[in-house]
């Protein structure tokens, strides 16, 4: 930074400072810089694979321009393929290659948006491509044998990982098995844990489907064992099947909504005590401090169901937090619900208001 700030104060002449893989340098590393690039010192450029909302400090990412830069397309690939093969001073052209026009769009496409990957398969093709004529020939075999086994992008635990599952997730709850398909088998290509897609598809069993088919949770959950106890590729076949399973069963959230619901009461209202007639009374003197009168047992009650009781705390108001959705098995629950208390049954087409989780 000395050198920096001589520059500057000598010639007027500001330092631009380029950091490769920003978001490797912790908090402290990246707060020295603020007050460098602050006074003018430094103008200052981070390149990142992570998001910067995440990776980068608040204060310096205020003081920057941010820019996302998109994956090459494959026509984008095979111009810088092109480039480099026609020139002879700091490309490829040297090795005399001929490559096939065909070749070249297969390693291109292979290469997933990476153009550093794509000269790198270029030039391992090169060394199993067969010489005629003084120069060796790429065809679709050697693009083929480069191009096999290549795995997409995927960075495990960085912003791609966590945006694919949360496709995966919502494809499901949108009712798109095909789409909920698609974000697993890319997940499994780019090398993720089938195990950790497994514990979030019982997540999403829980949250998304619930009541509405309580079959889902134990489809998930037996998904799960199986990988366990086959692993890939068996096990992954099993994981996939409760995603379908998932993707296409009525969906609910009812529950994720009411227990939301619940705990911001819980918050609200602090600790509330719980009503004398529903506290155990084993000794005599919580008999005597009233523990226990006038609890009516349910199973007594015609029905199983003591009609007018309130289990709340007296100080807390009235509350729904489960309201059934119509779908599924929920229909019924809301159904038997209403009956038990003397409501009139709910319309099956009439929706009721759901929180967004």
């Amino acid at each position: 930074m000395s050198r920096a700030q001589a520059a500057r104060a000598e010639r007027g002449r500001r330092t631009v400072l380029f950091l490769d893989e920003v978001h490797r340098f912790n908090k402290s590393q990246q707060d020295t810089f603020l007050p460098f690039v602050e006074d003018g010192t430094l103008t200052f450029i981070g390149a990142t694979t992570e998001n910067p909302s995440f990776e980068v400090v608040s204060a310096l990412l205020s003081r920057a321009r941010v820019y996302v830069l998109k994956s090459l397309t494959v026509a984008d690939i095979v111009a810088v393929l092109t480039r480099a093969l026609d020139d002879a001073e700091v490309g490829l052209a040297a090795q005399n290659l001929v490559v096939e026009p065909a070749a070249l769009e297969l390693i291109a496409q292979a290469a997933d948006g990476d153009a550093r990957r794509a000269l790198g398969m270029v030039e391992i093709a090169a060394d199993l491509a067969p010489e005629r004529d003084g120069k060796r020939h790429i065809g679709m075999h050697e693009a083929q044998e480069v191009a096999s086994g290549v795995r997409r992008r995927f960075d495990k635990g960085g912003e791609q990982f966590y945006d694919q599952i949360s496709a995966l997730h919502k494809a499901v709850r949108g009712t798109d098995p095909d789409a909920a398909l698609y974000w697993f088998a890319r997940m499994i290509d780019g090398g993720c844990d089938p195990l950790y897609v497994a514990r979030r598809v019982v997540r999403m069993a829980t949250e998304d489907i619930g009541l509405a088919d309580p079959r889902g949770l134990q489809v998930a959950r037996e998904a799960w064992e199986v990988y366990e106890r086959l692993g890939s590729p068996e096990g992954e076949l099993a994981i996939a099947t409760a995603v379908v399973y998932l993707a296409c069963a009525p969906k609910s959230n009812a529950v994720y909504v009411a227990l939301a619901e619940a705990r911001a009461d819980v918050e609200k209202y602090g600790t509330l005590d719980v009503p004398l007639r529903f506290r155990n009374a084993p000794t005599k003197l919580m008999k005597g401090l009233g523990y226990g009168d006038g609890y009516q047992y349910a199973h007594d009650a015609p029905g199983g169901y003591v009609r007018g009781e309130r289990y709340l705390p007296d100080e807390l108001p009235d509350r729904r937090y489960y309201r059934p959705v119509p779908r599924g098995l929920e229909i019924r629950i809301a159904d038997a619900l209403a009956r038990l208390r003397g409501e009139a049954v709910a319309d099956a087409s009439a929706e009721p208001p759901q929180g967004k989780p």
